[in-house]
């Protein structure tokens, strides 16, 4: 069998390949992005970026239904934006494989909040796999069809960023061709939602037998070890208790909802004391104590927030220091969050900054507007809520109110709430920040970036006319480079008598065509630099000061986006000349 060392996501998108997936989609969200990305190089696979993740469990659905192989992906909080869906699919049921990935954030790397989603599965009585390591994750995609295909219900493959992003080797092997299955109308199970009250007790059915499924299944396995310890762990976990107890008895959990009462019974009566190690919430210790089991012990001694890691777990174990290169973290020299070089988005928040308006904020790049140097905005909660709690402080008496959202983010959360400022007489000025990407996760296209995942061209959104139709009579779209029109377009907004939209547009510098572009670098001339530090104070990482006190911009980080220029009173800083390169 032919190996190959793969990225858990990586793992996972070769694993829906070669069970047979045919549709795969999702909204772009770390730790999860990957996983779509790479099946745009598999053949047999449409793959495409949703609107949002509500969108995509929706998508997916259908074409569950419709009788092919599905996979969804998000990340843990995308569950939230999808969970109308998610809580009712169970009812009608899946017709062929449905997987949703819920890649989870314990230590929130990447994200608002750290949440655990077997609690979201446990309400709506959907089954959990976890795997915890790369060949399981591919394994586990097919494990989890062919069960959503047993059962007819859909099945969540939960995740964790470590699992997510470490590297191992995996099995590989060819694509299976899956059948489609035929859809068969029934109003019943597919239409009425009165008719939702007759399919109740079936879906309670189903959990007893996957509870009996779960008492049985492989995806459940016991390592015998040392009988006076015993650990029941799961997912990433597993890996932290092989390196730190290697000698302990394991029950390893692949399937974590519904829980096998009999076995967990058993393997805690064998031994004399038991740990439960388990990221996140006591999901597993819950169930556990529920089941009365006595001589257990966890989150009390391995903590409930953050990542875990093996010299955690030997810490809370009293096992003193794990052998050197076993956990340790990369120490590199702290760096501030900071917009990159010719980021659009600086001349946004030196505006805000120096119109001491009242900013909401939204999740996305921007978020860093809200930190030093420019600390222009002071609420950021989740994907879309700028606008509705802009529109609450407006209430609450606030003046000068300013919403700032991404173009990528306002298409997935934000139309509605605009929609709902416009309806309720609100002032709002909502400053839409357009680069042409979703560049929080890297640069994935969406909706109103004209691209789809595949690189292609696609529709592209009219946000000016987006919101003229939604009712704001005051919409304006400048260059995000220009700082004379953002600012000037700004204020414009903030004096009209109703609501306003200004779209501030600049493609992200990350994004292949910015790459691409002949650039032309800046410099400083020293004969004309009065060193006033205007430019410094355009806060941009690629001007520093030289040993002679003068600025001094590098030209290979020099996107060319004249932001320093434009505030240099002297004229000071122009295009570095065909015969001069490198730095003056």
């Amino acid at each position: 069998m032919k190996k190959e060392l793969l990225l858990g996501n990586h793992a996972i998108a070769r694993g829906a390949w070669e069970a047979g997936v045919e549709f795969a989609v999702g909204y772009p969200g770390t730790p999860s992005t990957e996983i779509l990305e790479t099946l745009t190089q598999f053949p047999d696979v449409h793959a495409q970026w949703a609107a949002n993740e509500k969108v995509a469990f929706e998508e997916g659905m259908g074409a569950a239904i419709g009788g092919v192989r599905v996979l969804v992906t998000m990340k843990h909080v995308g569950l939230n934006v999808a969970a109308d869906p998610f809580m009712v699919f169970p009812y009608a049921g899946t017709n062929a494989g449905f997987v949703v990935i819920s890649a989870d954030d314990p230590g929130m790397h990447s994200s608002q909040n750290e949440q655990d989603n077997r609690y979201l599965a446990r309400v709506a009585k959907v089954p959990v796999l976890e795997p915890s390591d790369c060949q399981e994750c591919k394994d586990f995609v097919r494990a989890g069809l062919e069960l959503s295909e047993k059962f007819g219900v859909p099945v969540m493959l939960r995740t964790t960023t470590r699992l997510a992003h470490h590297k191992s080797l995996v099995e590989i092997g060819d694509r299976t061709t899956v059948p489609k299955r035929e859809f068969v109308p029934d109003a019943k199970r597919f239409s009425v939602p009165i008719y939702r009250r007759l399919l109740r007790p079936k879906v309670e059915q189903r959990l007893e037998q996957l509870r009996a499924y779960a008492e049985e299944t492989p995806l459940n396995r016991i390592e015998e070890g040392d009988p006076m310890i015993g650990v029941v762990t799961n997912g990433i976990s597993y890996q932290y208790v092989k390196e730190v107890m290697p000698q302990a008895s394991i029950l390893r959990l692949g399937m974590t909802h519904p829980l096998p009462r009999d076995l967990l019974v058993d393997f805690c009566a064998k031994h004399g004391k038991v740990y439960v190690v388990e990221e996140g919430e006591p999901f597993i210790e819950e169930h556990m104590l529920a089941l009365g089991i006595p001589n257990i012990e966890g989150k009390q001694r391995f903590g409930v927030i953050g990542e875990y890691s093996p010299g955690r777990l030997a810490a809370a174990l009293g096992l003193g220091e794990v052998p050197e290169g076993f956990a340790s973290e990369i120490n590199i020299m702290p760096r501030p969050p900071m917009f990159c070089v010719g980021c659009g988005h600086r001349t946004v928040f030196s505006a805000l900054r120096q119109m001491r308006v009242t900013v909401s904020g939204d999740i996305g790049c921007y978020t860093m507007g809200a930190l030093p140097p420019f600390e222009a905005s002071h609420t950021t909660f989740c994907m879309g809520a700028s606008i509705g709690v802009a529109v609450g402080l407006e209430r609450a008496g606030e003046e000068r109110v300013v919403a700032v959202i991404g173009d990528s983010t306002f298409v997935h959360a934000g139309m509605p709430s605009l929609v709902d400022s416009v309806y309720n007489r609100s002032k709002l000025t909502l400053i839409i920040l357009d680069n042409s990407t979703t560049g929080m996760t890297g640069g994935q296209p969406h909706p109103a970036s004209g691209k789809d995942i595949y690189g292609g061209h696609a529709p592209r959104l009219n946000l000016v006319a987006l919101c003229n139709a939604a009712g704001v009579e005051h919409v304006s779209r400048v260059d995000a480079w220009n700082r004379k029109q953002v600012f000037g377009a700004i204020r414009e907004a903030l004096e009209f008598d109703g609501p306003s939209v200004v779209i501030v547009h600049g493609p992200c510098q990350r994004i292949p065509e910015m790459k691409q572009r002949e650039i032309i670098p800046f410099f400083v001339e020293e004969e004309l630099c009065t060193q006033c530090e205007a430019c410094l104070k355009v806060f941009c990482p690629a001007i520093t000061l030289n040993a002679r006190g003068f600025p001094e911009i590098h030209p290979a980080e020099c996107t060319a986006c004249t932001l320093c220029a434009q505030v240099c009173p002297p004229e000071a800083i122009i295009p570095l000349p065909p015969d001069r390169s490198g730095t003056p």
